[in-house]
């Protein structure tokens, strides 16, 4: 998968990999990619889906990896999101958005009969399918419906009877694991503070023990072969890169091919402490802390990172970011505040129309708690994020404006109403769950209003550094242009790196070095932390506004 300059409009390419030749199996200029399935059984075949005939709309496409020949499949009537194909490679199940919010459960028997409804998911519960028996007759899927977590179950499609696989009370289920051609479930991953598996297979019972021996850290099957006798095997760790391992299953040994980063093995790095602590309001909240190496971790300059999404979450493992900032003094604190993903939907949709409310005030406790616990000084925390992350950073300074001492705003938006009026096209299905999410444009202007930092700028007290691609669609310039904008009109301190050929977020080594070290610096000067000269850094395309 590859885009343009960040421009998110994601190509499928293959390489031949002895001959090295590319090719772009998805070649329509301004069309998005979206994979949808490889399978063993039909190796020459691929199912994507595009936007070709309408930038909102994903129809299914089947692609010859061959002679790259690329033909209709399934028509999407405008509202599906999600595809699944059954054994024989078909498209027989879909995700439908519905105009609450929600979304319905669409199957048909076969592709020549008309979708029909399985199960409607309310707006306040999330599900999606995972994958057929290998006698099409049982249907595997992932929902919080009935629940408080997201569960994995089986529908009986004649009975239309669903039975509970695997599931816990608090946390999500986060992976499953099928084997590579009879299509039984193996094993269920729950991320809690750190991974956990939960086998369901004995076959790979001893597999999983012999692996977790290996070394340290949490385990992955990267690739499996399809007699399933070795496997690509990777190892996370938080203080170190990725290992990958070829695990031989007969003899249960493993063997270590390479780590991801070789550079890291030789640096002091951060353990990442998983944390909690009650917010105001009694809910509990989790995270990781990442301190500084050697140095007592007291009274020290601080860095809440703050995740995007929202509807995502921070996880256990190597961050660069952490242990970036980390090396030069800060503690690093980064929390799963209210409306991330992975706890259950009772903690996902307490941050509904919360932006800038009770999500905000879940960052603020843990500043609280960084104070409390004698590991941060008051008066030198800065906030920083990418996306909602930026957000949060911009209502941060303007919110809460003797909180901070400084913010990194990476791609945030500054007015909730412009985001919204200009999100991609074919984010357009889900538009009705962003509006019970955030807040509905149509109807709640100023309430929007009310959560937007443009709107508060008279506020801002201390420095902000704003970090943004031209090319992002999601989080246009304009989002930045507009805050930069005003508060040089009213004479705060903004400092301002624009990158022409970047989207949301950076993804160049050369522009990435380029605004961490201007992070670095900006940091440095209002922080107290270490800092090393920003420099030459060739081949940067940053343009300081």
């Amino acid at each position: 998968m590859q885009d343009a300059d960040g421009d998110e409009n994601f190509h499928c390419y293959s390489v031949d990999i002895h001959t090295n030749i590319v090719r772009d199996l998805t070649p329509f200029q301004g069309v998005k990619a979206e994979p949808i399935e490889l399978d063993p059984d039909f190796p020459d075949q691929f199912l994507v889906g595009l936007n070709l005939n309408d930038p909102q709309v994903f129809d299914v496409y089947r692609v010859n990896l061959q002679t790259g020949a690329v033909e209709f499949d399934t028509q999407n009537p405008g509202n599906i999101i999600n595809w699944l194909s059954d054994p024989q490679f078909q498209i027989r199940v879909a995700v439908a958005a519905t105009p609450d919010g929600g979304s319905d459960l669409l199957y048909r028997s076969t592709v020549d009969q008309p979708w029909e409804v399985l199960r409607h998911w309310s707006a306040d519960d999330e599900g999606y399918p995972v994958s057929f028996s290998a006698d099409g007759q049982t249907l595997y899927i992932i929902g919080n419906h009935e629940a408080n977590a997201q569960r994995l179950l089986a529908l009986d499609l004649s009975t239309r009877q669903e039975t509970v696989v695997a599931e816990d009370a608090q946390y999500d289920v986060g992976g499953v694991i099928t084997h590579p051609t009879d299509r039984q479930l193996q094993a269920v991953a729950f991320y809690r503070e750190k991974l956990n598996w939960q086998i369901l297979d004995d076959r790979i019972a001893a597999d999983f023990e012999a692996l977790a021996a290996v070394r340290s850290g949490e385990f992955g099957i990267g690739s499996r072969t399809l007699a399933d006798d070795r496997w690509l095997v990777t190892y996370t760790t938080d203080d170190g890169p990725v290992y990958y391992y070829t695990y031989d299953r007969a003899s249960k040994t493993s063997t270590l091919l390479f780590s991801n980063q070789p550079a890291l093995e030789q640096i002091a790095l951060s353990p990442m402490q998983p944390i909690s602590f009650p917010a105001r309001d009694g809910l509990t909240i989790q995270g990781y802390l990442t301190r500084p190496v050697g140095i007592a971790a007291e009274n020290l300059p601080a860095v809440l990172l703050v995740h995007g999404g929202p509807w995502a979450r921070d996880t256990w493992g190597y961050d660069p970011e952490a242990q970036w900032l980390a090396n030069r003094g800060y503690a690093v604190l980064q929390v799963n505040f209210r409306g991330s993903t992975g706890y259950g939907k009772a903690f996902l949709n307490a941050g509904n129309r919360e932006w800038a409310a009770k999500m905000h005030d879940d960052l603020l406790d843990a500043v609280e708690w960084l104070v409390t616990q004698g590991i941060a000084d008051r008066s030198k925390v800065a906030i920083m994020g990418g996306s909602y992350g930026g957000y949060a950073t911009l209502v941060g300074l303007t919110f809460t404006p003797d909180v901070f001492a400084a913010g990194v705003d990476i791609v945030g938006p500054s007015n909730i109403m412009t985001l919204l009026r200009s999100i991609p096209p074919y984010w357009e299905p889900i538009k009705a769950q962003m509006y019970h999410r955030i807040g509905n444009l149509e109807t709640e202007e100023e309430f929007l209003k009310s959560r937007s930092p443009l709107f508060f700028i008279e506020r801002i007290q201390k420095p902000l550094l704003i970090g943004q691609g031209a090319n992002d669609p999601r989080v246009k310039q304009a989002e930045s242009d507009q805050i930069v904008d005003a508060m040089r009109q009213a004479g705060k301190p903004v400092e301002y790196a624009l990158y022409p050929d970047e989207g949301h977020g950076f993804a160049r080594p050369e522009n990435r070095l380029h605004f961490y070290a201007t992070a670095e610096a900006f940091l440095a000067k209002y922080l107290g932390g270490r800092c090393e000269p920003v420099g030459e850094i060739p081949g940067h395309s940053g343009v300081l506004k």
